[in-house]
Parts: structure tokens; C-alpha cells; sequence
């Protein structure tokens, strides 16, 4: 029996992914929070991607010590999940273009901030894990794609004290859901190339 055999469902990747889905869920609150004082897309955004990250990490949770077909189903339903997203925050963005919005830069850097920093950490306990599965590989091409996105935020925060204008907030509402466009179809891919000739 190899090693990958007797890892599949090992304590480590189970404790890890529990901590990763809790600092998820944590953050997607922080983020609708903060969404809805700061009058924010680029939060917003944040707060649904990391929502739909943690239903990814609950499923790559069951998937586990489930068959290779099984986790490539729900490998393929994070991929989904990840385009869905996108599309509802392109669409939130062009009605904050049309109707007005007045985002809120500091609070944008100070939760932008913060999330960076799980982020990181998410990213840190993910790449300790050895033999990752399709949906391993998916919950770390997420942590990373959060990662980039917090620093996008950062930049518009400051975009929009300097101008006061709602413009860099939408532009990077859309850059997240452009980032998860492009997660989501590098999931789909790999659940098809994990997928047996």
C-alpha cells in the first residue's frame, strides 16, 4: 500500500480543512458586514467568493474517503459555483454603476487587511498537505485567488479616499469575479484531466 492510499483521508487534512472553513466563514461574514457599512462591490464580492470557498471546503471535507468519481463531481460543482458567483457580482456592479454608490476606502483597507492575513494563513496550512486530491487542489487555487483579491482591494481602497469616486471599487468588484472566472474553469479543468482515459 502506497503512501498516497493511506492518506487520503488522513487527521491532517481533516483538521486542516476544518480550520480553513471556519476562517472562511468567518471572513465572509466580516466581509458582507463591512460590504454593508462600507457601501462596497469589491466587499461584497469578497464576502460571496469566500461564502461559495466554504461550501467548497465542506464538500472537499466529504469528499475525503469518498471515490475518485465522487470527488470529481464535487470538484466540477466548485467550479460552477465559482462562475455563478461571478456572475451575480458583475451584475451587483452594474447596479451600483447605474443607481450610485458612495464605498467606504478606509474600511476597505482595514478589512482588506485582515482578510489578507487568513488568507495567507489558509494558503500556508493547504500547501503543509502532501497527496492532494482534485478538491485540495481546488481549496488552495481559492486561497490564493482570495490572497490577490485582498490586494485589489487595498489598491481601490485607496483609489476611492484619494478621488472620492465609486469607480475603483466597482473595477475591482469585477476584477474578483474575473479571478473567480478564471478559478473556476482551472477547477473544471482539472477535474477533467483527473478524470480516468
Amino acid at each position: 500500500m502506497s503512501e498516497a492510499d493511506l492518506d487520503l483521508g488522513s487527521t491532517d487534512k481533516r483538521k486542516t480543512l476544518w480550520l480553513v472553513l471556519a476562517l472562511n466563514v468567518a471572513i465572509a461574514a466580516g466581509f458582507f458586514v463591512t460590504a454593508y457599512l462600507g457601501d462596497s462591490n469589491a466587499l461584497l464580492a469578497n464576502g460571496v467568493d469566500n461564502s461559495s470557498d466554504a461550501l467548497v471546503y465542506a464538500l472537499s471535507l466529504l469528499a475525503l474517503t469518498r471515490s475518485a468519481r465522487w470527488k470529481r463531481g464535487a470538484a466540477r460543482f466548485s467550479g460552477v459555483m465559482l462562475l455563478i458567483f461571478a456572475a451575480g457580482v458583475m451584475a451587483d456592479a452594474v447596479q451600483r454603476y447605474l443607481n450610485g454608490s458612495t464605498p467606504g476606502g478606509a474600511l476597505m483597507i482595514g478589512m482588506a487587511i485582515v482578510a489578507a492575513v487568513v488568507n495567507l494563513w489558509c494558503l500556508r496550512l493547504l500547501n503543509k498537505l502532501k497527496n492532494k486530491d482534485v478538491n485540495l487542489r481546488a481549496a488552495t487555487t481559492f486561497s490564493f485567488n482570495d490572497f490577490v483579491s485582498n490586494g485589489g482591494i487595498v489598491l481601490a481602497g485607496i483609489a476611492v479616499m484619494l478621488t472620492g469616486a465609486n469607480w475603483p471599487d466597482l473595477i475591482v468588484g469585477i476584477a474578483v469575479a474575473c479571478i473567480a472566472v478564471y478559478g473556476g474553469i482551472e477547477i473544471l479543468r482539472d477535474a477533467h484531466k483527473d478524470t480516468p482515459q
